[in-house]
């Protein structure tokens, strides 16, 4: 995979953004001097966890700082964004203010995940965040790139057709990966949210007629 150095074209799609060091004096995700066992600079282990604003991204980042705290080790937040229009469609149109601000977007959704995570409070550990430019599988890989890390990620159950559409990203990264990888359940918020959604649209499908219309207002006519 290509290299993701401070140096890169920001057209290109390995665009890296260290977006917060959360710890003063901390470590932030650019310094790349550990050994290839893993770790920060000072030699201290690494926790990357995919971060997307989700309810089951954050459950894997309280986990992952849970580990964190638990092993002694630093935490690095990633989310992953990519132009609007997909890579494909950048590519063929370029437009380096439209990037920029896709670029300047995914750095404040991953503020207001760290915020909403931790309600600005100190996390507990040393914990920093980027914003990674890939699909997101690719773009964890490529961030957990070290034997000694291990990449958590939140995961839950999906239907065939959205399987289908989207690979899962947790196969992509235990396929890939260097180092191991720990998917974290959906929280029990998450999943009361979506069988609440799902008995909403069982209530509907019934009364709905050709046309989007509902079945009563075509029975009116």
């Amino acid at each position: 995979m290509a290299d993701n150095g401070a140096g890169s074209n920001a057209d290109e799609p390995a665009d890296e953004r260290p977006v917060d060091d959360w710890t003063a004096g901390g470590w932030t995700p650019a310094d790349r001097s550990a050994d290839e066992d893993g770790g920060g600079p000072d030699g201290r282990r690494r926790i990357v966890v995919g971060v997307s604003g989700s309810l089951g991204s954050i459950a894997a980042l309280h986990h992952a700082v849970a580990e964190a705290r638990r092993i002694d080790a630093d935490v690095l937040a990633v989310h992953c964004w990519t132009p609007a229009g997909g890579e494909f469609g950048y590519r063929r149109s370029p437009c380096p203010p439209l990037l920029t601000a896709c670029r300047d977007a995914a750095s404040a959704r991953l503020r207001q995940a760290l915020d909403d995570a931790f309600g600005g409070a100190f996390a507990g550990v040393r914990l920093s965040s980027q914003a990674v430019r890939g699909e997101t599988g690719q773009a964890l890989v490529r961030s957990a790139d070290r034997p000694g890390d291990l990449l958590v990620l939140g995961a839950g159950s999906r239907g065939a057709i959205a399987r289908a559409l989207r690979p899962s990203v947790t196969a992509y990264c235990v396929r890939h990966a260097v180092c191991p990888v720990l998917a974290v359940p959906k929280p029990p918020l998450q999943r009361e949210l979506e069988a609440l959604e799902r008995r909403h649209h069982t209530r509907l499908r019934p009364l709905l007629g050709t046309g989007g219309e509902t079945g009563l207002l075509s029975a009116g006519r």
